[in-house]
């Protein structure tokens, strides 16, 4: 039995157009974009006082991260320890790796680590993701 009176829904004032939710998606992340480069600005020279990079802040107890390094070049591991230690020698002794060094180059932001911990966290989510079914 078919109705021949039934019409399909249309849309109605409850749904939200589209093109307002997508200019305030344009606003939102310019505004976010704006924020991050300006903190990153910041971050960044508050790190190169010391001779740090990104990574170097990354807290080794996570499990992702333990993981990472200790799959890590050891020269990667040296040049990280050497610039802590270095950073917790400049901060007790209140100066700043430009009075030691002014001509040295730093990468702040270089990626070293950062793709291994992508790739652990990305299979181990998987891992959890298929063996969900075993946790009921």
């Amino acid at each position: 039995f078919v109705n021949s009176n039934h019409q399909p829904p249309t849309a109605t004032a409850q749904q939200p157009p589209q093109t307002n939710t997508m200019a305030l998606r344009m606003v939102y992340d310019k505004t976010m974009g704006f924020a991050a480069r300006q903190y990153q600005s910041v971050l960044g020279n508050q790190l190169s006082q010391y001779g740090l990079r990104y990574e170097d802040l990354l807290i080794e107890e996570e499990s992702a991260v333990a993981e990472a390094l200790s799959n890590a070049d050891s020269d990667v591991l040296i040049s990280r320890t050497r610039r802590l230690k270095r950073a917790i020698d400049l901060g007790y002794k209140r100066k700043n790796l430009q009075d030691y060094a002014p001509d040295m180059e730093l990468d702040t932001f270089k990626k070293e680590i950062s793709l291994d911990i992508e790739k652990i966290k990305a299979r181990d989510h998987e891992y959890a993701h298929l063996n969900a079914h075993n946790k009921m």
